[in-house]
């Protein structure tokens, strides 16, 4: 540390210079007293502490105490002797002080002295424990991260309460400071993983780290991927059901969401419900999911490419079904698609972004006024108004891939507009080959179909009794380079 940051052991010339570094900022708050016979300082953000924590732990047990020798002294016995907190970190120079005082804690400056004593008395306003929005379960548990790091780790910890669980914390952002928490489990992650996404995270040198997607990047591999090798959950009993198989976690203070290091494409038709149904039925669920998915993505493209280019695939009966409706639209079917799923992504994105009491309008607006309209007036035709329908509603069983399938809807739909089911096919081929070499770390995102392992395939193609699952034991450490 540069020595002009040191602390000194005047105390007013420090109150000056962090009145200097913070260039007068009304919410950093400074108490001067008399402690011990020495006067000392303590340094507070406003609004970062709890009012009734810090008189009751630290002021009165502080101001008690019998004169001493020092202020050296004065720190040592109260460092030793009293139990204000129960974390309780020291600083030698201005920047750990600052640091620690944006971050809520109280730091006791005395004169004569070159230490600080910190102490965690926190209590800014925080949201509480609630249900996952974007993460619905029935027989789940119903609570999800909160944006207090330490809450999601004590969700984290009330459910693994084991010594192997290990939580690193650390600083990214050079102006944010964001607390960030790395997550495993320390019999389970290879320590050579654990080094490589040290090295991943060393290299983020923002200024801001304000939510996941500033520390995805920098953990994924760098080549061009249509899929994402890293996920993000809200729900500490999915987390934790990761780390178990040991994957590493990373907490992002002010975010309710954890990264998941690495991803498999099929934990995006699992959910935690899976385990609490019959396997058979779980199992009917996880394939209707698969059909949504290849729903979502070729039904329009499928429908634009037969009518256009292969009619001979329908019978007569449909076939002429399908010329009746298609006779008085003015458009192409490609050209009709295109702007019937324009429209459906400009009303998800209106409903999304719109304040809640504005948001019904969408929907009677987007119902009654333009899709009923669109239809009566010939601008689109019935049936094809229906496969957009039904692709929309296959993507919405799987909300996680949402983003991929709806850019990988509209290039088939141009593949199959332009070349048919030859078109779809190559555009098919080059896709699977993106997510086979897609990969984060060495753990295949195709894994375990690619490389095949029989054992995972009890909970990917079907979802076997939790007997069988518990001494199946697949991880993901199988693959780790």
């Amino acid at each position: 540390m540069n020595g002009k940051y040191a602390l000194m052991p005047s105390l007013e010339a420090d109150l000056e210079r962090i009145k200097l570094l913070t260039g007068g900022s009304s919410d950093i708050l400074i108490n001067r007293f008399i402690a011990g016979g020495i006067e000392c300082a303590l340094v507070s953000c406003e609004g970062m502490i709890s009012a009734s924590l810090i008189t009751e732990l630290v002021f009165e047990p502080v101001t008690a105490i019998e004169p001493q020798e020092s202020a050296d002294a004065l720190l040592q016995y109260i460092d030793r002797y009293l139990l204000l907190s129960t974390d309780r970190p020291k600083a030698d120079d201005l920047e750990t002080v600052l640091r620690l005082v944006h971050s809520g804690f109280a730091v006791l400056l005395a004169e004569g002295a070159v230490t600080a004593l910190g102490f965690g008395v926190q209590g800014y306003a925080s949201r509480g424990v609630q249900e996952p929005a974007g993460e619905g379960n029935i027989m789940g548990a119903h609570e999800g991260f909160t944006e207090t790091i330490r809450t999601s780790m004590s969700q984290i910890r009330r459910r693994l309460r084991t010594p192997e669980l290990v939580m690193e914390m650390m600083q990214k952002g050079t102006a944010s400071r964001t607390d960030i928490c790395l997550c495993y489990m320390k019999d389970r992650v290879p320590e050579k993983l654990m080094r490589r996404i040290r090295s991943s995270l060393d290299r983020l040198t923002s200024e801001a780290v304000l939510t996941t997607g500033y520390i995805r990047p920098f953990v994924e591999n760098g080549r061009f991927e249509l899929f994402s090798s890293t996920g993000v959950t809200e729900r500490p009993d999915v987390l934790c059901s990761k780390l178990i198989e040991g994957r590493v976690a990373i907490l992002v203070d002010g975010v309710p969401f954890a990264v998941i290091i690495p991803r498999l494409f099929c934990e995006s038709f699992q959910t935690l419900d899976d385990y609490s149904f019959k396997p058979y039925y779980a199992t009917f669920l996880r394939w209707l999911k698969y059909i949504a998915f290849i729903m979502a993505i070729l039904l329009p493209a499928l429908y634009a490419a037969i009518v256009m280019h292969h009619p001979e695939l329908f019978n007569s009966t449909l076939f002429m079904l399908l010329v009746e409706a298609e006779r008085n639209a003015p458009l192409s079917i490609m050209t009709e698609s295109l702007f019937v799923l324009i429209m459906y992504e400009t009303i998800r994105e209106a409903g999304v972004r719109l304040p809640k009491p504005t948001g019904g309008a969408v929907s009677i607006i987007s119902g009654l006024i333009i899709g009923d309209a669109a239809v009566n007036s010939g601008l689109v035709s019935t049936p094809l108004l229906t496969m957009t329908a039904l692709a929309v509603l296959g993507g919405l069983v799987v909300p996680e891939l949402n983003p991929e399938m709806t850019v990988l809807r509209f290039a088939f739909l141009f593949a199959g507009g332009l070349m048919g089911l030859f078109g779809i096919s190559l555009l098919a081929c080059a896709v699977l080959v993106n997510i086979c070499a897609t990969e984060d770390y060495g753990f295949p995102y195709t894994a375990p179909l690619s490389p095949f392992r029989v054992k995972g395939m009890g909970d990917t193609a079907v979802r076997s009794s939790m007997k069988e699952m518990q001494n199946r034991g697949f991880t993901v450490e199988e693959y780790h380079e």
